[in-house]
């Protein structure tokens, strides 16, 4: 009988013991860790409730189609880039980075793009770097572009409206124009560039200038052969004004 109870007692606290460091092995412990190098395919950084504040994540992880960020479905049709997306308090899609760059058979084709959206809408800045080879030609564009956006535009409700006009254009392309110019009217998709500082694609070099409908209306640059220039332009894209005046 002793030798029963004091192995008995022995098992009782072998399991007390080890259920104590059970329960308290898994709490996550509360300090900084530091690591040397980690190997990841994407991490979350979300908020104590578990909204996703920012992204960080590779091609094939990056979301888009079925993907749902904080309850909201994401853009079906945006191409998977590594980088990063930006989540404001209300767990809404508000910018992003995102880069690329590959060969191709006869070049190569490379771009960077820095986001920053209109509430629950889209860009309205952006910076932003073009570079393709086709051959021997090559084409490089850098530039900070500031755009207007709807007032009244959702990105549920464009996603929505884009998918609508885009069944329509396949049909019937007249009610097409006039679907959007009517969703246009009511301010709920369209949008357009403001200003433009940097190179175009014609390698010019400066700050361009438009009207809200996307216009260009006044360039200040420098050409490709480093001539300076002033052009102001009408609704229609004619010239006005130049300097220096053409003889």
């Amino acid at each position: 009988m002793n030798k029963e109870l004091i192995f008995l007692r022995t098992f009782a606290a072998t399991a007390a013991i080890s259920s104590s460091l059970l329960f308290f092995s898994s709490f996550k412990p509360s300090g900084n860790q530091k690591f040397e190098t980690i190997d990841v395919q994407r991490i979350n950084v979300v908020e104590a409730d578990g909204t996703i504040k920012l992204i960080v994540t590779n091609a094939g992880l990056f979301p888009n189609g079925e993907d749902k960020i904080n309850g909201r479905p994401t853009n079906t049709d945006r191409k998977k880039r590594a980088g990063m997306l930006f989540y404001n308090e209300d767990g809404i899609e508000c910018g992003g980075f995102i880069y690329d760059g590959e060969k191709k058979e006869n070049g190569h084709s490379a771009g960077l793009s820095l986001t920053f959206d209109q509430y629950d809408g889209d860009q309205v800045m952006q910076l932003l770097t073009t570079d393709s080879q086709r051959g021997d030609e090559r084409y490089v564009s850098s530039s900070l572009v500031f755009n207007d956006r709807p007032a009244k535009e959702s990105q549920q409700k464009t996603a929505e409206i884009m998918n609508e006009l885009a069944e329509l254009r396949k049909t019937d392309p007249e009610a097409f124009k006039s679907k959007y110019a009517d969703y246009q009217a009511q301010e709920l998709i369209g949008g357009a560039p403001r200003i433009m500082l940097g190179k175009s694609r014609s390698q010019n070099n400066g700050l361009f200038l438009f009207d809200e409908q996307g216009m260009p209306r006044a360039m200040f640059y420098l050409d490709k052969d480093n001539n300076p220039k002033l052009e102001a332009y009408d609704s229609e894209g004619n010239i006005t004004s130049s300097w220096p005046e053409t003889n």
